[in-house]
């Protein structure tokens, strides 16, 4: 039997793209877990075909890159993640 969830929407995809030394990544990570969102942490330090599917998606080299369901953030924009989010 499939589980019901209590009118809540099911949660956008998150992935963060970001490097460990990264300040701003590491705050937009701290965000999402004090939220209890869950999100895939992808290191595009030590992984060039996840970098250059960033780039890909963005046009940038910067990170953080936010993607939420799709919508692409280049940096941590909180209020557009909370706008995408619903929170």
């Amino acid at each position: 039997m499939a589980k019901k969830t209590e009118g809540k929407p099911k949660q956008k995809r998150v992935i963060v793209f970001s490097t460990p030394t990264c300040s701003h990544c590491n705050n937009a990570k701290r965000y999402f877990r004090e939220r209890g969102v869950r999100f895939r942490d992808v290191d595009v330090s030590k992984d060039p075909v996840a970098a250059k599917d960033m780039v890909r998606r963005s046009g940038q080299q910067g990170v953080p890159v936010i993607d939420i369901g799709g919508k692409i953030i280049v940096g941590f924009d909180r209020p557009k993640v909370d706008r995408l989010l619903d929170l």
